[in-house]
């Protein structure tokens, strides 16, 4: 995980508080997301293998509603790195590329823009062997005219 000191970020989430966050809500906690790394505007997690993720026993793979919700928290919290402005989701894509059988699941994110009133992120989900299984892109409302709090 990346401290404060060296992510260079003044007016966002960053090491420790950034893995906070993520830990808030009992879903969050619940999915293990941990910080893997944080660089200038993209954000790597990871999420452990949990075998209730699966939607059909038949075809062991992730349910689609859980990949969207990976996309979606990356998307909030890439841009939470930069500014602690965001306050929900206004729009959501997702593809769904292949089958997620497997894990620990990879998600990458990374800011497109932020925006006074609307910011942007876009998201993959990554097997472990570095395998593209869903991406997306999130439009997140800002509160306070974007500027960081």
């Amino acid at each position: 995980m990346v401290d404060e000191a060296s992510s260079g970020i003044a007016n966002g989430l960053a090491g420790a508080a950034l893995q906070g966050a993520l830990s808030i809500a009992p879903f969050h906690a619940w999915l293990g997301l941990r910080v893997e790394d944080v660089t200038d505007g993209v954000l790597h997690l990871s999420m452990p293998w949990r075998d209730e993720i699966v939607s059909n026993p038949r075809i062991p793979s992730v349910h689609g509603g859980v990949l969207a919700s990976l996309i979606d928290l990356a998307g909030m919290y890439v841009l939470l790195t930069r500014t602690r402005a965001v306050s929900a989701t206004a729009s959501l894509h997702v593809d769904y590329h292949r089958p997620a059988s497997g894990g620990p699941l990879h998600i990458h994110a990374r800011v497109v823009k932020i925006g006074r009133t609307l910011s942007v992120a876009d998201s993959e989900v990554r097997s472990p062997d570095d395998v593209l299984l869903a991406s997306g892109r999130g439009s997140y409302l800002m509160r306070d005219g974007g500027i960081a709090t």
